[in-house]
């Protein structure tokens, strides 16, 4: 069985250290997905917190961060960029939804099994 994938974001457009909100299908559902960039490494998860289900950023695409942790705009559930864990607030020791991505050619790509 072949593996699928489709374009999300020129990697260039993810800033180091930096997240950014782009839109996927997963499952046959468009998603809004969040990426993010460690150097060379490019991560990704739902925009969905454990937490209550809503949305992480606090307007489409814009984040808070804090000491370079992920945090909910609703609630304030903060997050570890390097494996979506909860570290504060209230779902501590809960994670991201995590979802696969790949760098080909300069672009992130969903990729789906």
């Amino acid at each position: 069985m072949e593996s699928v994938s489709s374009a999300l974001s020129p990697a260039s457009a993810v800033p180091d250290g930096g997240f950014i909100a782009v839109t996927g299908s997963i499952d046959g559902e468009s998603e809004s997905i969040i990426l993010h960039r460690d150097g060379e490494t490019i991560r990704a998860w739902l925009n969905v917190c454990p937490h209550a289900g809503r949305r992480l950023d606090y307007m489409p695409g814009k984040f808070l961060i804090d000491k370079g942790h992920l945090v909910c705009a609703a609630h304030g559930a903060t997050f570890r960029p390097g494996d979506g864990e909860c570290v504060a607030g209230p779902c501590r020791g809960a994670h991201l939804r995590a979802v696969a991505v790949e760098v080909v050619a300069g672009e992130v790509r969903l990729v789906a099994g």
